[in-house]
């Protein structure tokens, strides 16, 4: 979810050749079942807790409540790794960052954003030290941060929120982990990092501080489901059940969080201490959220954002749409 592969382009490219001439395909076509298909569903992660629900989800037996009895969660350590398999067909749906998402439709992968995961409020920051007041003050600073990255993208946001562009500051490229420890050291005065960076740098540090954090615009920085247009067609069924496994996952979660982040913090290989500023940091949504925001403030607002800051970072070429990319029939139909 965090870190965009170089590859990715030539990628998507290559894998969408197949499938550049595929007619779109939407739920409401047609009506979704309630019961889903038989057969296997297999979804794609990464090690990030935003996707958290879903191992709650099969800690607690929730999939096989919701009627599937055949779900693969397929870990990946890579984006890269998980963008092929997903491009390939090997997976039916995953579990990627919103800019992600826009890279593989421009590149002409045919999937669709069914449901918005999460967002990341403080999770995702600019820090600095005591000699910062703003990001005006950024002009001529150097900034450390991981190029191509939702530290790029945030860094490059800030920046253009206030009048300003990469050219105006100085970059140090260098990966998310050491960013922290850079502006600790003093090599560097101001850094883009997440957590659990950002605790860590300052709780070593008094003085350093959150300058601009992700919550300035939520959804910049955010997570979705996306499920190829062939599953769409073919399962709806089983696609409508994942969205209510999601919702019952996080009622699960909300009623006993500190059980919750035992879970997805086990299956993301940290500690719920390393883990629970970062868990304060992000927002899940719910279907019920997820209803106003694939035909509102996320459609409208947010996807424009993300897709300019894409853009912005170098991370996204072509231009992409709500209408092309979000099916929001599945919540609709959720109950």
């Amino acid at each position: 979810m965090r870190n965009l592969a170089g590859q990715f382009r030539a990628l998507m490219t290559a894998a969408a050749i197949g499938f550049a001439a595929a007619p779109a395909a939407h739920a409401a076509d047609a009506a979704i079942p309630a019961t889903p298909e038989a057969g296997s569903f297999k979804i794609g992660i990464e090690p990030w807790l935003g996707y958290g629900q879903w191992h709650v989800a099969e800690a607690k037996g929730l999939f096989k409540a919701s009627g599937l009895s055949d779900v693969q969660i397929v870990n990946f350590a890579e984006d890269k790794d998980i963008n092929a398999a997903l491009a390939s067909g090997q997976l039916d749906a995953a579990n990627i960052a919103t800019h992600t998402a826009m890279g593989m439709v421009a590149a002409g992968l045919p999937v669709k954003i069914v449901l918005l995961l999460d967002v990341s409020m403080t999770a995702d920051a600019i820090i600095a030290g005591k000699d910062i007041a703003s990001i005006a003050d950024l002009k001529g600073k150097q900034v450390a941060f991981e190029e191509g990255t939702t530290s790029d993208i945030l860094l490059k946001y800030a920046l253009a929120k206030n009048g300003m562009s990469i050219a105006d500051v100085q970059p140090v490229p260098m990966p998310a982990a050491d960013a922290g420890s850079a502006l600790i050291a003093a090599r560097v005065p101001v850094a883009v990092t997440y957590e659990p960076y950002l605790t860590t740098a300052m709780a070593q540090n008094k003085d350093v501080k959150l300058l601009f954090t992700a919550g300035e615009d939520p959804g910049l920085i955010s997570d979705v489901l996306v499920v190829r247009d062939e599953v769409i067609k073919s399962r709806p069924g089983q696609v409508l059940a994942m969205i209510k496994t999601w919702d019952a996952a996080l009622k699960d979660y909300n009623a006993d969080t500190a059980g919750g982040r035992a879970i997805i913090s086990k299956a993301v290989g940290s500690s719920v201490e390393d883990l629970n500023t970062a868990f304060d940091g992000v927002r899940y949504y719910s279907l019920a959220e997820n209803k106003d925001a694939l035909t509102g403030e996320f459609s409208t607002k947010t996807f424009a954002d993300v897709e300019a800051a894409a853009k912005n970072a170098g991370l996204l070429q072509a231009d992409v749409t709500p209408e092309q990319m979000i099916d929001p029939a599945f919540v609709k139909a959720a109950q």
